[in-house]
């Protein structure tokens, strides 16, 4: 108990800023934003890249696409569509980030997962008997 009061005391009081949240989500839409914190940028890249890899997997087994096709246009869609993001949307300097490659593959793994996750369930569900 002592130590939590020292180390608020040592570090301030914790400030949240309701506005925060807004900010990032209008820089995220809106083209050509600039990004001082390049953290902010890269969950960005991350949280959006996890919604389309869910928003994929549905796609997948509602249309019904499988084997090796299916994971082969994911990587292609997903890592294609993040790249025209921050390349052609938000037109950022790719070297602050240590390269294309470094924000391309930015929660990839992550996103693959959750995209066999939905993929498996939806497709199982509706396609399989």
């Amino acid at each position: 108990m002592t130590s939590k009061s020292k180390n608020s005391e040592k570090n301030g009081p914790v400030i949240v800023k309701p506005h925060a949240l807004d900010s990032i989500w209008s820089r995220a839409f809106t083209s050509n934003s600039e990004w001082p914190d390049k953290e902010e940028f890269l969950d960005v890249i991350y949280w959006s890249r996890q919604a389309l890899g869910i928003i994929i997997g549905l796609l997948w087994g509602l249309i019904p696409l499988k084997g090796f096709v299916a994971l082969l246009l994911f990587v292609l869609v997903n890592a294609g569509l993040i790249y025209i993001y921050f390349s052609n949307f938000q037109s950022i300097d790719e070297e602050e980030y240590g390269g294309a490659w470094e924000l391309t593959k930015e929660g990839f793994m992550t996103s693959f997962a959750g995209f066999l996750v939905t993929w498996i369930i939806i497709y199982s569900g509706l396609h399989f008997e």
